[in-house]
């Protein structure tokens, strides 16, 4: 199993739409919320991916497409 520690940083359209659950149901990751700031116009949270490189690879560039943006923290 690997892990990665991501910052999503979320547009405005995206604030309420459930990204880290399709995240997980998609992909089947563990994730771990580690800090996050969600404001009306912008968010951003960093979580801990747990599960395949694969898996892990796929999802990042999944969130990428959905308009997301994914900074790689460690």
């Amino acid at each position: 199993m690997q892990e990665q520690v991501i910052r999503l940083i979320y547009p405005p359209q995206l604030l309420d739409v459930p990204i880290i659950n399709q995240l997980i149901r998609r992909y089947e990751l563990t994730v771990n919320i580690l800090r996050a700031q969600v404001g009306p116009d912008e968010g951003w949270v960093d979580i801990q991916l747990s599960g395949t490189a694969a898996a892990i690879e796929d999802a990042t560039a999944w969130l990428s497409s959905q308009g997301v943006q994914v900074q790689n923290l460690a």
